[in-house]
């Protein structure tokens, strides 16, 4: 049976290629964006053209209060494809912030928490009842939890929160069979911070001396480990942290 899999920020960037991988792999996708309704109808039809099938919802992940509509319409697409439930679940939509301990701001602090984790949180407590036992949940975390870089105290604060989650979640959800790890990637040429990593040639080249493959991440080094953790073979694995990132910071 084709595997559905649901990827939230998935016009773009990270969540864009797992998505494209996903159905590479021969699963359909529905998938959430945000801003970027042209964007995520160009990820649509790059999925139908590998002969699968793809839907985008619009969700701000950070609007916990938008969780029971958006199960509504995950709800009837699955019906809509001959199905009750859905295989996978990605918690990958998320932002950054660089700002130092000192120059935070509540605001700032508020969002990220409140797109990282209790989005998290809640989104994967709104769609538990669809999903299929047996099922994988992928949470995205960051290589920032494990080594500390100026300027990504609140941020990596929030992935850190987000790992010990997926914890919970592969405990708590074995019993039905659904897995749950994290995928950290290292520093990745996305529009991340406006795209500082891909864009600022001092940011990308440090990055890369750090690396022990000789230069920063791409889309396309992270989808495929997503769809692949997502597969049969992977049935094994679970409450794992699995670093993405070439061999950043050893």
């Amino acid at each position: 049976m084709t595997t559905i899999s649901i990827v939230t920020g998935a016009n773009r960037g990270l969540g864009r290629n797992t998505a494209i991988s996903i159905a590479r792999h021969g699963g359909d996708v529905i998938f959430t964006y945000r801003n970027g309704a042209d964007q995520a109808r160009e990820v649509v039809a790059e999925i139908e053209a590998l002969g699968r099938k793809a839907v985008a919802i619009q969700l701000d992940v950070s609007n916990i209060s938008a969780f029971a509509g958006y199960a509504y319409k995950v709800r009837a697409t699955l019906q809509s494809w001959g199905r009750d439930t859905f295989d996978h679940l990605v918690n990958n939509a998320g932002h950054g912030e660089m700002a130092g301990i000192a120059e935070t701001t509540e605001a700032q602090f508020d969002q990220l928490f409140n797109v990282h984790v209790k989005g998290v949180f809640f989104l994967t407590q709104t769609l538990l009842p669809l999903m299929a036992d047996g099922g994988r949940i992928v949470n995205f975390s960051s290589g920032l939890t494990r080594v500390s870089y100026p300027g990504f105290s609140a941020y990596s604060a929030a992935k850190g929160a987000v790992e010990i989650l997926t914890l919970y979640m592969a405990k708590e959800f074995g019993s039905r069979g659904i897995t749950a790890n994290t995928i950290a990637p290292g520093a990745i040429e996305t529009d991340f911070l406006g795209g500082a990593v891909r864009d600022t040639p001092a940011y990308n080249e440090a990055f890369a001396a750090m690396t022990a493959l000789g230069r920063v991440g791409l889309p396309e080094d992270i989808g495929p480990a997503v769809a692949s953790l997502l597969g049969p073979d992977n049935r094994w694995v679970t409450a794992q942290r699995i670093e993405v990132s070439g061999g950043q910071n050893i």
